[in-house]
């Protein structure tokens, strides 16, 4: 079955300012100087689980020109402009409702555009993993990364017994935690750092999506006869902007059932802060 590749790149510049701003993200940016934007080693990252022709980016409107700069490979249509950034669950309804539209039943993967993952091997190693658990079947897989430390700037993943080696259920998705409640996370062992990165089924996010957020999905109803048309951008800006503005996980992922969680172990970080540019700049 084919795999399709959603990346979000809406990030609008706020955690590493003066580097990171407004008008040009840190995911469109070489923050670990090694000659690539952190959205194109993420594009890089996913290449051995589909071609570039599979690669879906939701951004903004004002970042259109980055996308279309730095994945020249990209399919024009395949880079989905937000009139208004909406958090996570509307954006990935609209991923995910475009596709549906020429590629109905397709595995999706969802990512954020400006993580770093240490070791290739391992990581396409478990989204394959992933990939294989959720393709015939209504599951939802998200990553969750072994914390190395009680962490404050990461949500985390609480997990429950596991259902098919290494896969566990999830529990519950928690909030950033303070520093004393993240010491009881890591001292529990069974909770993980949420990646945000997501496998799913086309069919599955989009009955989950009606399910669990029908407001949303109300909004995506109203767009869908106009993708792929000229007047694609003008539903957008008619439709979009009403659509709750929640995550994915408040959304679908804290009261769905069909949610379960592979352990990562292989180096990961957020770049969220200068000390982790720093850290992660020590270990390339």
């Amino acid at each position: 079955m084919d795999t399709h590749v959603v990346i979000m790149a809406g990030g609008v510049g706020k955690r590493l300012f003066p580097i990171s701003t407004p008008e040009r993200p840190k995911q469109f940016i070489d923050l670990l100087r090694v000659g690539k934007t952190m959205i194109q080693m993420t594009v890089e990252r996913f290449l051995p689980i589909c071609p570039i022709e599979h690669f879906w980016v939701v951004t903004s409107e004002k970042y259109i020109r980055y996308v279309r700069e730095q994945i020249p490979g990209l399919p024009p249509s395949h880079i989905l402009a937000e009139p208004e950034a909406r958090n996570t669950a509307p954006c990935i309804a609209y991923a995910c409702t475009k596709i549906a539209a020429h590629y109905p039943g397709v595995n999706i993967v969802v990512t954020p555009s400006d993580a770093w993952v240490g070791d290739q091997e391992k990581f396409i190693g478990t989204i394959q993993t992933a990939l294989n658990f959720t393709q015939e079947s209504n599951r939802i897989v998200t990553l969750g990364i072994t914390p190395s430390h009680p962490a404050t700037e990461y949500g985390y993943i609480e997990t429950g017994k596991t259902v098919i080696r290494p896969v566990k259920k999830v529990l519950s998705f928690k909030e950033k935690p303070d520093a004393n409640t993240a010491r009881q996370y890591i001292e529990s062992g069974n909770y993980f750092w949420n990646a945000g990165i997501f496998v799913w089924n086309q069919n599955t996010i989009e009955s989950q999506l009606r399910k669990h957020a029908p407001q949303i999905m109300e909004q995506m109803d109203k767009i869908a006869p106009h993708l792929y048309g000229n007047d694609e951008s003008h539903a957008l800006r008619v439709y979009f902007p009403q659509c709750e503005k929640i995550s994915i996980d408040y959304a679908v992922m804290e009261k769905s059932n069909e949610i379960f969680m592979i352990p990562c172990d292989f180096p990961w970080n957020d770049l969220g802060s200068f000390q982790a540019i720093e850290d992660v700049s020590k270990l390339i």
